[in-house]
C-alpha cells in the first residue's frame, strides 16, 4: 500500500526483454537515491504508480521483473534506458498518511490533452479510458503516475487537476507534454462502491 507521495525519482538503467520464458518477463534495473541496504529482496516499490517487486539489488540500484500483463496495461512498455520514473516505497506503520490510499494497481492509461500555467501552478486536463471514468469525481482523489492529486473538474471521461510548483519540480509530472501517456489509478473507495452497486443491481434482477 502507498500514499501517492513521491520520495525519489529513479532512472531506468537498463531494460532486458525476456526470451524463451513462459511469460516473457522483462527485467528493469533502476538507479535511485534510496539506501538499498534498507530495501529487502521481495519489497514492493511503486514505479510511476505501478507496484513492482524488487528481485535483486546493489549500491544505488535494484532490479524489478515486469510481466507482459503489466506491460500491456501500463506505460511501462514505453520505458527505456534513461526514462525517469516516480518512486515511492511501501507504507510502514510509522509513515505519515500525506496523500490517499494507493494500491499501486494501475486501472488504465490516460492521455494529457491540455496544459496551462496559472500563477505558477499548472492546470492539466487528461482523458481517461471510458471504463474507469465512473471512479473520477470532482474533489475526489486520483493517482497520476504514482502522484496523489485532487480532481478539480470532470466532464465525461476528461478531468482536470492543478499541480503546485513543488510537485511540478520533484516528480516527473513537470516533464509531461500534450499527448503524454500516464498511469491512472482511481480512488480505492470509488472502486469498491462501484463493485458493490454492480452486485446490488445483479441481485435485484435475479
Amino acid at each position: 500500500m502507498f500514499t501517492g507521495i513521491i520520495t525519489d525519482i529513479g532512472i531506468i538503467k537498463s531494460v532486458t526483454r525476456g526470451t524463451g520464458g513462459e511469460w516473457g518477463d522483462t527485467r528493469m534495473d533502476v538507479t535511485c537515491a534510496y539506501d538499498t541496504d534498507t530495501i529487502d529482496i521481495g519489497a514492493s516499490i511503486s514505479h510511476s504508480g505501478a507496484c513492482m517487486t524488487v528481485i535483486e539489488k546493489g549500491p544505488e540500484w535494484y532490479a524489478i521483473e515486469v510481466s507482459d500483463e503489466s506491460l500491456s496495461k501500463t506505460t511501462l512498455d514505453d520505458w527505456d534506458e534513461g526514462t525517469r520514473v516516480n518512486l515511492e516505497r511501501a507504507l510502514t506503520g510509522k509513515d505519515e498518511m500525506g496523500g490517499h490510499l494507493v494500491t499501486g494497481h494501475v486501472d488504465g492509461v490516460g492521455t494529457l490533452i491540455s496544459l496551462e500555467e496559472i500563477a505558477g501552478s499548472h492546470k492539466l486536463r487528461f482523458e481517461a479510458p471510458a471504463e474507469i471514468a465512473f471512479g473520477i469525481a470532482p474533489k475526489g482523489s486520483i493517482t497520476i503516475d504514482g502522484v496523489s492529486l485532487t480532481v478539480n473538474d470532470v466532464e465525461n471521461n476528461q478531468f482536470e487537476v492543478n499541480i503546485i510548483p513543488h510537485t511540478w519540480q520533484v516528480t516527473t509530472l513537470g516533464k509531461l507534454q500534450v499527448g503524454s501517456k500516464v498511469n491512472l489509478e482511481i480512488d480505492l473507495i470509488a472502486r469498491y462502491v462501484a463493485r458493490y452497486l454492480e452486485n446490488s443491481r445483479a441481485r435485484t434482477k435475479a
